[in-house]
């Protein structure tokens, strides 16, 4: 290899693309927007999963154990005292739902502030090896800004983050549960999130649980004691405190290993739709690649004729395509982090809601950078490897002026329609044998790849249906030049596919699975009023209601934590075992399967009825044998009902078998249909047994949270598809401008011909908008494949959901319609700048 050579040949190239900076610019948008939504997914994703295992206390250190109550709702604060008093430090945590004054609930937390921030930093954790950009952030820094004394003498106040402040109160006022209280804003830093935290003295009152806790994080007692070690003494503690531990559970901490597990299949939605505009990104930037080396054509040629040798041509455009991508990485990296930061509350919300899960801050990482940017170069390298070797093996005779022909793109595009239709069929025949929705993910990106290969060809097709209408004069020339444009517009339209495709298939799931939810939740909800009150108040609430005379019916519902063995799994699988009265089940039960003679057998507590998750996930049919730890019995599964919004295992059983168990005895919830006004009854059960707003819940208000999650929840994977169908729109504007520099010769024939201006934009952008309009026509049909796939195989292997596809014409047309707009928009700027230049001016440059 001659440096000199290479030199001087990327001198060239660098003068070429000064006077041609569009062809620069289409490729570095492309890497830019392609590495931008990728490290903007994977950042919010690691971080959420980084979490998991980094997760503290709030404003504390990660606790080595866990003392949480196993049969009821709460346990006696007694449980923290006896630990106390032997000298193993805890942290007492009570947690709950406050009514705002607008009927929105409130997550609070309470804790013991002072023992929160004086927690020992002596937690074994398995991120104790991270490295200093995976650390969390040390909480203590934001001690300064919370006032102790005030906290410790009973000043009624909550903590919140900076920015839910500014966004809930910014008057530093909240109101909750009818209780006026100060905001203390506490920096983001320290891990709140969308949480509000009071002193354990405070939250107890405020949420109606005076002498109760949710759990007990309890930290080692010297440096070096191992988890068993501490949960053993703990078991040693509590048994001489004379407390029954069969009401508790006490574990270690797994690291985050069980959220991890549970949260797997979400972030695994999001990162295949990270890699969904990835690949919108790379075709935007191979089209800038490929538009670029076709002008150069004639300029390398000549370079070899005066003695470039190809080696040394081959290595100064690979040695440009490295730099492009580097830049076009480093400005993705830069703007990528920037809409991690954007997406990260709303998938914290999102994991909050259905699992639980509080973020800490983003953090980011140099690993990203250079896994992005090796991603991104071998991705290009190897899709530019086919044009680079047929401009290596260019003839030096001919090369200079041999235009691709037409009939070649027809043939290459035949055997790329020929490839797509075949890994679609081969996709749809192991959908039939997939079982886990990690595989189905991959069948599914196959058939997302097959999809835009099939393009050019239907595209090249249906325009020649149209031509055999045998039109005339300037409309035959614009049918007919239509078809000569696909080859340089395809890779632009292919991402414009994928994007319409995508957005019709989360449509469609959107869709289907917010009609089928509000199904669900009217055969679910029965009852009027669905009231939750303390376990001390339980009897007296019943009391209460059966002597109302507007009370119709009175509900009853059991619930407890459990663990399920059979014989196909040998490790325990953590439920929840759930009862309610005869009739409620009767009422509300949608059955996917059940057993001829379920009723009877289930009543005497033979059988077992169990959710559709906990039956997909660990593969239970009906006749299924079962053994639950807290009953004396096997039980045999006799039905599978569907339970969406749930993501772990549910097992109902008979009331007649719960009474008969050692299980508590005292509902945890009920429910009544109620002849009167339901705000009379809640006022009056206010006033006469001190309940709260929080507690009580009408059929309408459970319906509209529920939405409301729902919409939250589906919210990230929107806006993911509209910033890949923006992206698709973007590489479009690529195109077209760089279509427009070369076709300034065509159109100023036409122009001396006598085809007036007016008639030549109405030309170019009926072209445009007929390919457009074609490729929202192939979308459609796609578009319902994969929402089919995503549906029924996906969305049912990995939440345990069974959802009826119903096609929502709207929101298509929606698309289509947001897609011609898109499309236009993106025409119209380069069409102006065709049309401004002198037409005549370039027919002249062409005969020179």
């Amino acid at each position: 290899m001659s440096w000199l050579q290479l030199s001087l040949t990327s001198k060239v190239f660098i003068n070429h693309y000064r006077h041609s900076p569009v062809q620069a610019s289409a490729i570095l948008i492309g890497i830019m927007l392609a590495v931008t939504l990728l490290i903007g997914v994977k950042a919010t994703n690691e971080n959420a999963i980084n979490s998991y295992s980094q997760a503290t206390e709030l404003l504390s250190q990660r606790a080595s154990a866990y003392i949480s109550p196993s049969v009821t709702t709460d346990i006696d604060e007694k449980v923290y005292f006896a630990l106390a008093q032997a000298g193993i430090k805890g942290l007492p945590v009570v947690e709950g739902i406050a009514m705002g004054p607008n009927g929105q609930g409130w997550q609070v937390t309470g804790n013991d502030i002072v023992a929160a921030i004086s927690a020992p930093n002596t937690a074994q954790s398995t991120t104790s090896s991270a490295t200093p950009s995976t650390k969390k952030p040390d909480n203590n820094p934001i001690n300064t800004e919370i006032p102790l004394a005030q906290l410790i003498n009973g000043h009624g106040a909550i903590m919140m983050s900076e920015s839910l402040a500014q966004r809930v109160s910014p008057n530093n006022i909240a109101s909750l549960n009818q209780q006026e209280l100060a905001v203390i804003r506490i920096s983001d830093s320290a891990g709140l999130g969308n949480a509000l935290l009071a002193d354990i003295s405070i939250a107890q009152p405020l949420l109606n649980k005076v002498g109760k806790l949710s759990y007990v994080a309890v930290f080692p007692s010297f440096e070096g004691q191992t988890k068993p070690e501490l949960v053993a003494q703990i078991n040693q503690v509590l048994t001489a405190a004379n407390i029954d531990l069969a009401q508790l559970s006490i574990q270690a901490d797994d690291e985050g290993e069980s959220l991890s597990a549970l949260t797997d299949s979400f972030h695994l939605n999001l990162k295949a739709m990270g890699m969904l505009a990835f690949l919108v990104g790379l075709f935007i930037a191979y089209n800038g690649v490929r538009y670029s080396l076709m002008k150069r054509q004639a300029l390398c040629v000549q370079l070899m004729q005066q003695g470039v040798s190809r080696g040394n041509l081959m290595a100064a455009i690979v040695v440009e395509l490295v730099v492009l991508v580097l830049i076009g990485t480093a400005l993705g990296f830069i703007v990528g982090l920037q809409l991690s930061q954007w997406l990260q509350p709303m998938v914290a919300l999102t994991l909050e809601q259905l699992y639980g899960a509080k973020l800490m801050p983003g953090l980011w990482q140099w690993q990203w950078f250079y896994q992005a940017l090796s991603l991104t170069l071998v991705s290009a390298i190897f899709a530019c490897i086919p044009m680079l070797r047929g401009l290596i093996r260019t003839p030096l005779a001919q090369g200079a002026f041999k235009q691709p022909q037409s009939q070649h793109y027809r043939r290459f595009h035949r055997k790329q329609f020929t490839f797509g239709a075949c890994l679609i069929i081969i996709c749809c025949v192991l959908f039939l044998f997939t079982e886990r929705y990690q595989h189905s993910l991959i069948l599914l990106g196959g058939v997302t790849v097959a999809i835009p290969l099939m393009l050019p060809w239907l595209l090249s097709g249906l325009i020649k249906l149209l031509e055999l209408t045998k039109p005339s004069g300037i409309v035959q020339y614009t049918i007919a030049e239509t078809r000569q444009i696909i080859a340089p517009l395809s890779l632009a339209m292919m991402a414009m596919l994928l994007a319409i495709s995508a957005n019709i298939s989360m449509n469609t799931l959107v869709g289907s699975f917010e009609v089928t939810l509000k199904n669900w939740l009217e055969s679910r909800l029965h009852a009027d009023l669905y009231i939750r009150p303390s376990s001390q108040k339980m009897a007296d609430t019943q009391a209460f209601l059966q002597k109302q005379p507007l009370v119709d019916t009175l509900y009853t519902q059991w619930r407890t934590t459990a663990k399920l063995t059979d014989s196909k799994h040998p490790a325990a699988i953590d439920i929840a075992l759930v009862s309610r009265d005869i009739a409620s089940i009767e009422l509300t039960s949608a059955f996917k399967l059940q057993t001829h003679d379920f009723w009877p057998q289930f009543k005497q507590g033979k059988q077992v009825m169990i959710s559709e998750p906990l039956s997909i996930k660990y593969h239970y049919q009906l006749g299924d044998s079962i053994k639950i730890n807290k009953l004396d019995q096997e039980l045999t599964v006799g039905a599978v009902y569907f339970d969406y919004g749930n993501p772990s295992g549910e097992a109902v059983i008979s009331p007649t078998l719960w009474q008969s168990s050692p299980l508590p005895n005292t509902p945890i919830s009920v429910a009544v249909s109620y002849l009167g006004d339901l705000t009379a009854l809640q006022s009056e059960l206010t006033t006469t047994l001190g309940l709260t707003t929080s507690s009580m819940y009408s059929q309408k208000k459970i319906k509209k949270e529920a939405i409301s999650i729902f919409q939250r929840t589906f919210s990230i994977t929107l806006v993911l598809n509209s910033l890949t169908l923006i992206v698709a729109a973007i590489g479009l504007f690529s195109a077209a401008t760089m279509l427009t520099q070369s076709r300034l010769a065509p159109l100023a024939r036409l122009y001396s011909m006598g085809v007036s201006r007016k008639q030549l934009q109405l030309m170019v952008m009926a072209q445009m908008l007929l390919m457009v309009l074609l490729t929202c026509l192939i979308a459609m049909p796609m578009g319902a494949l994969l929402g089919y796939f995503v549906i029924n195989k996906v969305t049912l292997q990995a939440f345990g959901w069974s959802i009826d596809m119903i096609w929502d014409w709207a929101s298509y047309l929606q698309v289509v319609v947001i897609s011609i707009i898109s499309c236009m928009a993106a025409v119209a700027l380069p069409l102006y700048w065709q049309t401004r230049k002198p037409l005549i001016s370039s027919l002249q440059q062409e005969s020179l």
